[in-house]
């Protein structure tokens, strides 16, 4: 049963799928955070004459996040980008509780010197000033940059809007995987092939992905790096290879192998090098491994206690310990960044959705309503969680929060998308 889901019904939810070429993803937001931050941000100084403005960039991250309401920053006069031209009964009466300034100049190495603000409008006092200096290939991943810092700021939590997600497309008879932007843009394809690729999962300083590819006719796992294009197989024993996990420290790989018989996770170097280290002992399926943040033990599917269940077991090996009881049909556990909770599929009636459960004390949450959602990802604040899913029979992306209250979807004009990761924070 689990093997179906997991290999098997992934490729054949490809199957029928027009031809369909690759297209921008662009977000819609549905709902919003029961409080949400008024926010002016004020065009920044002299951005007209660049390729690509900050403040739209900056503006559409947090609105998009569903914890901002943008207020109007237009008609002032003047226009303010420095402290002290800032008139906060204005902004109050406007209804800002927090305003945005900045400016941008060219530097004397040719790149551009990018300063901003973050005002408290109520408390009329400076929050956050910081200094960039980008090129203009830099200039969208700075306006994300910045976005962070306002988000983090004005919410307490890290922002995520300099972040990477990867994914698949069907493109025709090709399967392309590829990495953008966390809002959707700057799509790159990392492969293109013939036959599918799943299971894509970032290394922890995201410089790396794994995946399954089946370009040898089998199930085989790849490793490649983002900065150079090198790949290599690094499971590729007798029989199926497949759901790569990569360990906190980025030297090992969890994988299933059917290589003595039924599905099993093993441990093994995220260079190829070296033996597989068996790590269940099950005459069930064991798949789907994702490793705790400290290291030490791991969530995996197993359907050992007759249907499939979310298990725990440490890496040194041992017995395991079910940690889903409700529902008859748990799988595709992933964990959240703080440890403290996981995001898996639930299968409820005959609908599969993206649920959270805390470790601690077992309570649980759905949080999509999708009829086939799956595949689902932490961002790397723990705050939402993207996931795929099926809209008027097309594959989409789509994310909600981990209260449930702000979902998202990733739409394109062609295309059917699936097999979502969101990267780890990067320093780019």
């Amino acid at each position: 049963m689990i093997r179906r889901f997991i290999t098997l019904a992934m490729i054949l939810l490809w199957a029928g799928f027009a031809p369909a070429a690759v297209a921008q993803l662009r977000i819609e937001v549905i709902g919003g955070g029961a409080t949400q931050i008024p926010l002016a941000i004020v065009p920044f100084r002299a951005e007209d004459g660049l390729a690509q403005k900050l403040t739209p960039v900056i503006a559409a991250n947090l609105a998009r996040s569903g914890l901002f309401r943008m207020v109007d920053a237009g008609g002032m006069n003047p226009v303010p980008h420095e402290p002290e031209q800032i008139n906060y009964p204005q902004w109050k009466a406007r209804g800002a509780d927090a305003v945005v300034i900045g400016a941008v100049s060219k530097a004397a190495d040719g790149r551009y010197d990018i300063r901003f603000r973050v005002l408290d409008a109520t408390r009329q006092v400076q929050i956050a000033g910081f200094v960039y200096f980008a090129t203009e290939a830099q200039l969208r991943l700075t306006a994300h940059k910045i976005s962070d810092v306002i988000y983090e700021k004005l919410t307490g939590d890290s922002g995520v809007f300099a972040t990477r997600i990867t994914y698949v497309v069907k493109r025709g008879s090709r399967y392309e995987l590829h990495v953008a932007d966390a809002d959707g843009f700057g799509a790159q394809t990392v492969l293109s092939s013939a036959e599918p690729i799943i299971s894509p999962a970032w290394s922890f300083d995201g410089n790396r992905l794994a995946y399954v590819s089946f370009e040898d006719k089998k199930p085989v796992v790849y490793v490649q790096s983002l900065l150079t294009g090198e790949r290599r197989a690094v499971a590729n024993f007798r029989g199926s290879n497949s759901a790569p996990a990569w360990s906190p420290d980025g030297r090992r790989l969890a994988v299933t192998l059917t290589r003595d018989g039924n599905s099993q996770i093993f441990l093994i170097n995220a260079d190829g090098s070296g033996a597989p280290q068996r790590l269940t002992q099950s005459s069930a399926i064991d798949t789907e491994a994702n490793f705790a943040p400290d290291g030490q033990s791991i969530l995996f599917t197993s359907d050992r206690g007759g249907g499939p269940q979310i298990y725990r077991v440490s890496v040194n090996g041992g017995a395991a310990q079910r940690v889903t009881f409700d529902g008859s049909y748990n799988v595709s556990p992933r964990h959240s960044p703080d440890g403290k909770s996981f995001t898996f599929i639930q299968r409820n009636g005959g609908r599969f959705n993206v649920a959270i459960q805390d470790i601690a004390s077992r309570q649980l949450q759905v949080l999509s309503d999708g009829g086939i959602d799956e595949s689902p990802s932490f961002a790397p604040n723990g705050k939402t969680i993207l996931y795929a899913t099926e809209v008027r029979g097309r594959g989409i992306l789509a994310a909600v929060s981990s209260d449930g209250r702000i979902k998202q979807r990733f739409t394109a004009d062609v295309g059917d998308v699936r097999e979502p990761a969101w990267s780890p924070v990067v320093n780019k």
